[in-house]
């Protein structure tokens, strides 16, 4: 089986130090459409390295190596084809705030859970990085790995998502240009579903998808711009399902209901009729 759930779960944790600089924090910043209006102030925060503050998700590509669901796949125990291979989740927990523009960390990761959801088996796979200060930040990734259920193991937690009740406080929409899945990409990901017509349809799409996790952070970008009063500092944590895909060329409309201390959303893309995108996202903040 490519999936030796035993062996993947008994792996020692694989440690690596990365670095980056506030040219890799620009470079995300504007892969996940920051910069619009350019001249903006609100924008310049994120786009100028004299105003540069660090919006927390960019801890999901610190260090430009391939991201936590590309990684798992060369971890022992699992050997899997990529183009069968979704991200179905994402948690980030920020132990340090803010997150520095430039520096260096070791991350530890390893697989801390595999889940046999009969059609497919779901991976998750924490990191953690330090510096030598302590503890920078905590991020789990859910991998969903089509063909791969069945063999009798654990299926995990099921949990159904209900959208919360009552009209969102805010509703903006955030328009994905139709490159920004090949600008976001230089950021680390490089997995060709991003790009390559030929491997997205043998993954089952019409076309090259989003990123998730450039989803993942416009969700969050309009959320501390919004309703956080455009402060980084006051996220804590950021956590989501992805429900489905976003093609490039298309509109997220991204809604939010405040809480105490944490910001529930929900986000659809407009033009297949607010098809669900993100779900179970759930912002935690000062």
């Amino acid at each position: 089986m490519p999936i030796d759930a035993a062996k993947a779960l008994a792996a020692p944790p694989r440690t690596a130090d990365i670095s980056w600089t506030p040219e890799d924090v620009l470079l995300y910043h504007l892969g996940i459409g920051a910069g619009r209006p350019a001249t903006d102030p609100r924008e310049l925060r994120y786009t100028l390295e004299s105003r540069l503050r660090v919006l927390p998700s960019f801890a999901t590509v610190a260090g430009g190596g391939p991201p936590g669901v590309t990684g798992a796949l060369s971890l022992p125990g699992i050997d899997v084809d990529l183009a069968r291979v979704l991200h179905a989740g994402q948690s980030l927990t920020a132990h340090r705030r803010p997150l520095p523009a430039a520096g260096t960390a070791t991350t530890t990761a390893r697989i801390t859970a595999v889940h046999d959801k009969d059609t497919a088996a779901v991976l998750v796979m924490r990191t953690e990085a330090a510096d030598a200060d302590g503890p920078l930040w905590t991020d789990e990734a859910h991998i969903h790995v089509r063909g791969e259920g069945g063999w009798g193991g654990d299926r995990g937690p099921s949990v159904r998502h209900e959208p919360p009740a009552g009209e969102p406080d805010r509703i903006v929409e955030r328009a994905v240009r139709e490159d920004q899945a090949l600008l976001y990409r230089l950021s680390g990901d490089r997995n060709p579903l991003h790009a390559d017509p030929e491997f997205a349809a043998r993954a089952g799409f019409e076309r090259p998808v989003l990123h998730g996790l450039c989803t993942y952070g416009m969700t969050l970008k309009a959320v501390v711009d919004t309703l956080l009063d455009g402060d980084v500092t006051r996220v804590r944590s950021c956590t989501a399902r992805f429900a489905g895909v976003v093609y490039p060329g298309e509109t997220l409309r991204i809604r939010m209901w405040r809480g105490d201390g944490a910001v529930r959303v929900v986000v659809g893309a407009v033009e297949r009729g607010d098809a669900p995108v993100l779900a179970g996202t759930t912002v935690g903040h000062d």
